[in-house]
């Protein structure tokens, strides 16, 4: 066995701990606690000593480059998945190893592997993922279906029955149990391959190299020697060693609990090295903070450090979403509900002078008829298949709540690039030596001209043109691709516009990078707002530098004009700022450029290098055209009573006219450092009048977030960074975007916009009104058809002391009703008028004021409907044919009702008949299936039903009828008659209740 100690608040150096035991250490770090662990190779499990808590025994992985050992935290409580760390064994070292070791000893090249290495390793060691949760068996699921208390009473009945010698009764009651079953099951597995489907949607992807060049591939498919590239926002896909890096910040919770980012480097580092330390290792889950680096794979799947929690994940419960929840409340609320009625019937019986197995065959049918045993089945599968369809429309929802909360969103924060513009960048035009440059050209062909005062002029190396160019080129991560006869960017679309404005001087990119040595750099990350790239030229080191025009201005002392340096005095900062005001208010994007130089290059190039001594070149101006689907989008929220925001990091006069352009709603506009000198209080005052905010950092959205929600806003937030996470969260939605979002973002995130574009958000927003204007059309006929039998049979036994359903007959109307009409009622295409009506308050669900009186209504006049035909059948006909009659009537209203539940103000007609095919044709369905149980023989022995003639069927018809008229005359005359309470609370309260 292995063994460890536990040590409050200090670390045993690794080399003593060796020392001590004579065997290799591996070390845990949790909060204040380090656990040393010594190790063989001999041995399949370890344990620790003096920690509090019970620890699991894990088996070591299946190679041996690592296991683990999960530890409790310090809390005391039971282990729960997120409060484990992870002891990793060193039998390869690959952080003691350079980078050409690394590489040789997985033969793979600083280039990446070839394709068919990566196949053949992908055979040999399988996809790079953990050990999914097991999936539940069928038959699992199947029998999953019985563990209702609704099933129970119905066991029981069965029971009876045969002990009665009632076999046909007990053989009928069984046989629907199992059909129940069976649909329950297929209901279930629908709505799993759904979410299955948006699970695969939503697989993240990895840069990697291979051969030679840069992909995007699945992270499933990174095999051991794959070289990933890193950048700020991504989630690591597997360990690797660190081969190149620039300013590299890793958070590494998941594995050691610390929560501050660790800098990592590419030297090799001593064997004994603790896992904690090893910062030229990248571990699979952990998230890169900040810079970039490429890293070559070492271990995979369930190979890797994290691999041995997979089986404690495996552990996790599906949490419910809370319609789920209040269904489930519902329905316990319902059966004690039951056991009160069903008591009062039996007593109401037995005064009636009914038999024993009359009175317990009349508490079954209370029991089948109150219960909506179907309810929380229709909701899952309504909400699964609901999300399908959203993610047709661009809109991948990662949490079911997100589908609910859409719907109640007053307020929706949106980026500006990308979103609500097309995010397809052209530099159009640079202010450069005291004067406006048009660049002319179109879309991403390098080829165009530099005109002043419609004359061309020179843009050679020689001028200060030239070197704002090449600055540009080479501070730079994207890159322009030629496809056939076209031209295709890699990268971002601000960094390429600047590539391609380069490419239309003679500047290629790629053979000046060829040509120069790239030694150091600082990526860009949005909170600094600046890039920069050293390069050791041919006499000189020189750093270029783009970003911000306010943080590039703090860092130049000097400004380049005519290929002379001047001082950068208060009159030509006043210049620049001036022409930044020209470029933003023409709805350009404006980036300033600056260079410095050095005798030679800094190793790890900071701030400080070049603070204070840059020298300013110019500015460039990029059209980034609004999406014309925004604009549209925009009026339709407006419509809706929802609120946009714009909040962007470009200039505030950029801002403004995009704002203009998209007929955003006239507000103020807040920029950054306005933003920081308001406290919270007055921010929330404020907020309400605000329609832009510019220059805002991501950290900045948090404030915003809480500022809305503090005045009773429901709110939407969109994000792509990493520094976006903490908005995204506390938002009601957040939302990720699916092409320039990180993973961290998507990951903290409700909902993943496919497309990165605002019209998929309303969207998204209509289709969630939608779903939830379907799930009250589903709660409203089922509640409606339980209450109405019931209403029915209380009336026949008070009143006549006899039950106008048998118990089976209730069960067949419950199946047919339920299983035939709820889902095609769940499938309801959009009414059109979803953007029409105000959002929801959250504190409203799906059953509200309006919505019960409705319930009440239409099941008061089906049980009165189905009483006063039985009472009049008695009198006229044999028991058996009254009861068949009372049957058929009550199907019929059921099958008419479906049409009446589509929507509780637009009658059928405005609906259109044919717009839902799906119902027509379960309808069609159930009549076949009703006329079966009435005419052939084993239908009417298995539910004591007689033949009906015509005339009997024109009673039933005719009530059925009858009920369809009167809820659509109504529909007609007082269409908002049931609306009470469908929007706001009947009470509302001054602020409202968010998530």
């Amino acid at each position: 066995m292995w063994s460890g100690k536990r040590r409050r608040d200090q670390r045993t150096p690794a080399s003593s701990a060796t020392a001590a035991t004579g065997k290799i250490p591996c070390v845990i770090e949790r909060g204040p606690t380090t656990v040393f662990a010594s190790a063989t190779e001999t041995h399949d499990y370890f344990t620790t000593e003096g920690i509090r808590g019970s620890v699991r025994r894990v088996p070591r992985a299946r190679t041996s480059t690592s296991c683990v050992l999960l530890v409790p935290m310090w809390s005391g409580q039971s282990p729960h998945v997120g409060s484990y760390g992870i002891v990793a064994s060193v039998a390869q070292e690959w952080h003691a190893r350079t980078v050409s070791e690394a590489l040789e000893a997985l033969n793979s090249r600083a280039s990446g592997l070839s394709e068919n290495e990566a196949r053949r390793l992908l055979a040999t060691h399988g996809p790079n993922r953990l050990e999914a949760k097991r999936k539940t068996p069928a038959i699992v699921l199947f029998l999953r279906q019985f563990l209702n208390p609704l099933i129970y009473v119905l066991l029981a009945a069965a029971i009876i029955s045969v002990a009665l010698a009632h076999y046909l009764d007990a053989a009928v009651i069984l046989a629907v149990l199992v059909l129940n079953a069976v649909i329950g099951f297929i209901q279930e597995q629908q709505a799993a391959r759904a979410m299955e489907a948006l699970v695969k949607m939503t697989a993240p992807r990895a840069q990697v190299r291979r051969d030679a060049t840069v992909m995007t591939i699945p992270v499933e498919e990174i095999v051991p020697g794959d070289v990933i590239l890193l950048e700020s926002g991504n989630r690591v896909p597997a360990d690797a060693r660190v081969i190149e890096e620039a300013n590299l910040k890793v958070i590494e919770a998941s594995l050691t609990g610390e929560s501050t980012s660790v800098d990592k480097e590419v030297a090799p580092l001593p064997e004994d090295t603790p896992v904690a330390e090893r910062n030229n290792m990248v571990f699979m889950g952990t998230n890169v903070t900040h810079g970039r680096a490429a890293a070559v794979v070492v271990s995979t799947g369930m190979n890797t450090a994290i691999g041995g929690i997979a089986t404690a994940l495996q552990q996790l419960v599906d949490e419910a979403t809370p319609v789920e929840k209040s269904m489930r409340k519902l329905s316990h609320y319902t059966v004690f509900l039951v056991l009160g009625i069903v008591g009062i019937l039996a007593g109401v019986g037995i005064y009636r002078g009914m038999s024993p197995l009359e009175v317990i065959f009349l508490a079954v049918a209370a029991a089948v008829s109150a219960i909506p045993e179907g309810l929380p089945a229709v909701v899952t599968v309504v909400l699964a298949l609901g999300m399908r369809l959203m993610a047709k429309r661009n809109a991948i929802i990662r949490r079911l709540v997100a589908v609910e909360t859409l719907g109640s969103a007053t307020v929706i924060c949106t980026d500006k690039t990308g979103t609500l513009t097309m995010n397809e960048m052209t530099v159009r035009r640079i202010y450069v030596d005291g004067r406006f440059v048009h660049v002319t050209g179109e879309g991403y062909s390098p080829e165009g001209e530099f005109l002043s005062d419609s004359a061309a002029i020179a843009s050679d190396e020689g001028t200060t043109l030239g070197l704002l160019l090449r600055t540009g080129a080479l501070c730079n991560e994207a890159s322009l691709v030629k496809r056939g006869e076209s031209y295709e960017i890699v990268g971002d679309p601000t960094e390429a516009s600047l590539v391609v404005a380069a490419a239309k001087a003679g500047i290629d990119k790629e053979r000046l990078q060829h040509r120069l040595r790239r030694t150091c750099e600082i990526p860009f990350e949005s909170e600094q707002q600046y890039m920069a790239v050293g390069y050791a030229e041919e006499t000189l080191a020189r750093v270029y530098v783009k970003g911000s025009v306010e943080q590039l201005l703090t860092f130049c002392d000097k400004v380049l004009h005519d290929g002379h340096s001047t001082p950068l005095d208060d009159a030509a900062k006043g210049a620049i700022l001036e022409a930044t005001e020209a470029l933003a208010a023409g709805a350009l994007r404006v980036i300033a450029l600056g260079y410095a130089d050095f005798p030679a290059s800094p190793d790890k190039l900071k701030c400080n290098h070049f603070a204070g001594n840059l020298t300013f070149l110019g500015l460039a101006g990029m059209a980034d055209p609004p999406r014309e689907e925004a604009r549209l989008a925009i009026k339709q929220c407006h419509d809706a009573g929802i609120r946009v925001i714009m909040i962007t990091g470009d200039h505030r006069a950029t801002a403004e006219a995009i704002a203009f352009q998209l007929d955003l709603p006239k507000g103020r506009t807040i920029e950054g450092s306005e933003l920081e000198k308001i406290g919270d209080e007055d921010l929330a005052k404020e907020i309400e009048g605000v329609t832009v905010f510019a220059r805002i950092e991501p950290l900045h959205k948090l404030r915003i977030v809480n500022a809305l929600k503090s005045k009773g806003h429901v709110v939407a937030m969109t994000g792509d960074g990493v520094n976006d996470a903490p908005a995204l969260k506390s938002a009601n939605i957040g939302i990720a975007m699916g092409i320039t979002g990180t993973d961290v973002a998507k990951e903290s995130a409700d909902m993943v916009l496919a497309d990165d574009n605002f019209a998929s958000i309303v969207a998204a927003v209509e289709e969630g009104r939608a779903i939830f204007s379907r799930l009250r059309s589903v709660v409203f006929f089922l509640l409606s058809t339980n209450l109405g039998e019931l209403i029915a049979l209380i009336l026949a036994v008070a009143v006549l002391g006899k039950a106008p359903l048998l118990a089976v007959q209730i069960i067949w109307v419950n199946l047919v009703t339920d299983t035939t009409t709820a889902i095609p009622l769940g499938l309801e295409p959009k009414s059109g008028d979803e953007l029409a009506q105000p959002p929801r308050h959250p504190r409203v669900g799906l059953l509200y004021p309006g919505n019960v009186m409705r319930i009440v209504f239409l099941a008061a006049l089906m049980g009165v409907g189905v009483f006063l035909i039985f009472d009049w059948a008695q009198d006229h006909m044999s028991m058996e044919e009254a009861r068949t009659l009372a049957f058929c009537t009550m199907v019929t209203f059921e099958l008419v009702r479906a049409f009446n539940a589509r929507s509780d103000e637009r009658t059928l007609l405005s609906l259109g008949l044919f717009t839902n095919k799906i119902l027509l044709a379960s309808i069609a369905a159930a009549v076949l299936l009703q006329l079966a149980v009435i005419y052939l023989p084993a239908g009417q022995r298995a539910f004591q039903t007689v033949p009906l003639s015509l005339e009997r069927w024109g009673i039933a018809l005719a009530a059925g009828g009858a009920l369809f008229m009167v809820e659509e005359l109504r529909k007609l005359v007082a269409p908002r008659l049931f609306s009470l309470g469908k929007w706001q609370p009947t009470r509302a309260k001054a602020s409202r209740k968010t998530r």
